[in-house]
C-alpha cells in the first residue's frame, strides 16, 4: 500500500510540476511539443494530441505517425502540445521547443532560432518559464497545509502529556536518557511542545538536557556528538511515546487472530520479553521472526498465554491503540479562512526544518542516510488514510521545489542561475556550453539517484544478512 500512495503523490507531483512550465511557455507563446507524465523509453502507454478539430489518440505506440507532426499539420494546429503517459515511474517532462534540457541537445535544435522558441524569449520570460514547475510545487504544498487543517484539524501533544514517558533510540540512551524519561529542557531552555524539542535535540546539538524522571527532574550533560552520531547510525526516529500494545483491530489473515487475541487484548509479554509498550512489541517480533513464540496478555483484567507462530515479515498483524486513545492531545480547529495562513506558517516552518536537517549529510557517514524510492515509500504508513498521504504529499512537494532549485546543471535550478548570470552580465551562455553543462548535470544526478537507491537496497539487504 504504502509503495502505491508513493507512485500516486509522485504522479500527482510530477504532473503539476511539469504544469506550471507548460502554463508559463504558453503564456509567452513557446511551443511545448510534449507535455508526459513517467518516461517512454521505446514506447508510450497513451499519446493525445488535437488537430484538424478533433483529438487523436493512440495507445501502446512505440512511434508517432508522421502526420501527428508539427510541420504536417495547420498553422493554426503546430502550437498544439502532444501529451502523453509512458511507462517508467521516475518521472516526467515537458519538451519546450528551443531548451537545451534532459529531451535535447545542441544539435537536435532547429538551425535558425525561430520566434515560438523558448531560446528566443527574453530572459526574463525565460526566468519565468524555467521557475513555473517549481514556483507551482511550493505553492501547491502551502495550499496543500491549509486544505489539511481545514478538514482534519491539527493534533499536538504536548510533552508532558505523554503519560507513559518516551522511548529514545539507542543513540541518545547512551547519551543518558532513560525509556520513560520526558524531555523537559534542553540547554536550560523548557520546552512544552515535542516537535520543536526534538528539533533542537537533534539538529541543535546541545550541550545539556533537563528531563522528568521517576516525578524528579534529572539533569545531565551531552557529549557533544549527539547530532553526529544520530548521522552515523541512521536513526529515523529520535524520541517517541511509549504507548501500551492493545489490540484494536486485525489484519486480515492476522498471525495473532490465528493465534485467538482478540479485540481490547492488552499484550504483556512475546517469547518470554516483557512487551507493555508497541516498540518492544515490534523489535521482540522482528527477532523471532518464523518462528513459535509465547504470547502473555490480559483479557478482561485476567492474564492469559497463546503460542503464536511469528510471519516471515515479523509482524503479528494487528492494529494497536494509538497514542490518541491514552493521551490528552490539544485537537486545534480551523475554519476556511483561518487554515490557509496557518497552512502557510506550517509549510514554511517544514521547509526550513527539512533544510536544516540537510546538515545531518556532512556529519561523518552522512550521506549513508541518503535514501531513494525506497526510503520515500517507507515515509507512508501501510494502510491507506488520506490524511496521511495528503500530508507526505504535501513534505514532498516541499523537497521537490527545493530540489529543484539547487544551482545544478540537468535542475531547474541549474537552468535558473545560467539564466539569472545573462540577466546580470547580459552575457548569454551558448547553446554548446548549456549542452556540455546539462549533461555533466544529468550524470552527477543519475549517479546520485544510483547511490540512493543503493542505499535503500543495502538497508534492505542488512535486515537479512
Amino acid at each position: 500500500m504504502n509503495w502505491i500512495a508513493l507512485l500516486l503523490s509522485l504522479s500527482i507531483l510530477v504532473a503539476t510540476h511539469e504544469l506550471g512550465h507548460l502554463a508559463f511557455a504558453k503564456l509567452f507563446h513557446t511551443r511545448v511539443r510534449r507535455y508526459y507524465i513517467f518516461f517512454n523509453w521505446k514506447f508510450s502507454i497513451l499519446k493525445a494530441k488535437k488537430f484538424d478539430g478533433k483529438w487523436h489518440f493512440l495507445w501502446f505506440n512505440a512511434k508517432t505517425p508522421d502526420s501527428w507532426n508539427e510541420k504536417n499539420l495547420r498553422p493554426e494546429d503546430q502550437d498544439n502540445t502532444l501529451w502523453g503517459l509512458g511507462w517508467i515511474p521516475l518521472g516526467g517532462y515537458c519538451d519546450i521547443a528551443g531548451m537545451i534540457d534532459e529531451t535535447k541537445k545542441e544539435e537536435d535544435l532547429e538551425k535558425e532560432p525561430q520566434p515560438w522558441e523558448y531560446r528566443t524569449k527574453p530572459a526574463w520570460q525565460r526566468l519565468c518559464i524555467i521557475s513555473g514547475g517549481v514556483l507551482v510545487n511550493f505553492i501547491s504544498a502551502l495550499l496543500l497545509y491549509g486544505l489539511i487543517l481545514f478538514f482534519w484539524g491539527k493534533n499536538e501533544l504536548p510533552l508532558r502529556n505523554a503519560t507513559y514517558g518516551y522511548h529514545f533510540h539507542e543513540v541518545l540512551q547512551k547519551e543518558g536518557f532513560q525509556d520513560g524519561d520526558i524531555l523537559y529542557a534542553i540547554d536550560g531552555r523548557e520546552y512544552t511542545q515535542s516537535d520543536s524539542a526534538i528539533n533542537e535535540l537533534v539538529l541543535g546539538n546541545p550541550h545539556s538536557v533537563t528531563v522528568l524522571r521517576n516525578d524528579s527532574l534529572v539533569n545531565f550533560t551531552l557529549s557533544g556528538h549527539l547530532r553526529e552520531n544520530i548521522s552515523r547510525r541512521q536513526a529515523k526516529y529520535a524520541m517517541e511515546p511509549q504507548v501500551p500494545f492493545v489490540v484494536k483491530d486485525f489484519v486480515t489473515g492476522s498471525a495473532a487472530e490465528k493465534a485467538g487475541l482478540q479485540k481490547g487484548d492488552s499484550v504483556v509479554s512475546i517469547a518470554g520479553k516483557p512487551t507493555i509498550y508497541h516498540h518492544q512489541v515490534v523489535e521482540t517480533l522482528k527477532a523471532n521472526a518464523d518462528k513459535k513464540v509465547s504470547v502473555v496478555f490480559y483479557r478482561n483484567g485476567e492474564q492469559r498465554q497463546v503460542t503464536m507462530e511469528v510471519p516471515s515479515n515479523g509482524r503479528m498483524g494487528v492494529y494497536n491503540k494509538s497514542g490518541e486513545d491514552y493521551f490528552d492531545y490539544i485537537h486545534i480547529e480551523y475554519g476556511f479562512l483561518e487554515a490557509f495562513p496557518a497552512g502557510i506558517s506550517q509549510g514554511w516552518e517544514t521547509l526550513v526544518t527539512y533544510v536544516s536537517s540537510l546538515k545531518l549529510l556532512f556529519e561523518p557517514g552522512g550521506f549513508q542516510n541518503l535514501g531513494g524510492f525506497g526510503a520515500m515509500a517507507s515515509l507512508f504508513p501501510d494502510h491507506w488514510s488520506w490524511q496521511a498521504f495528503w500530508t507526505l504529499t504535501a513534505l514532498l512537494a516541499l523537497i521537490l521545489a527545493f530540489m529543484n532549485i539547487i544551482p545544478i546543471p540537468g535542475l531547474d535550478g541549474g537552468h535558473i542561475l545560467f539564466t539569472l548570470w545573462e540577466i546580470i552580465t547580459r552575457k548569454k551562455p551558448s547553446d554548446k556550453f548549456l549542452s556540455y553543462a546539462q549533461n555533466v548535470g544529468m550524470f552527477l544526478l543519475l549517479a546520485l539517484m544510483v547511490f540512493a537507491n543503493g542505499n535503500d537496497i543495502w538497508r534492505w539487504l542488512s535486515q537479512y544478512f
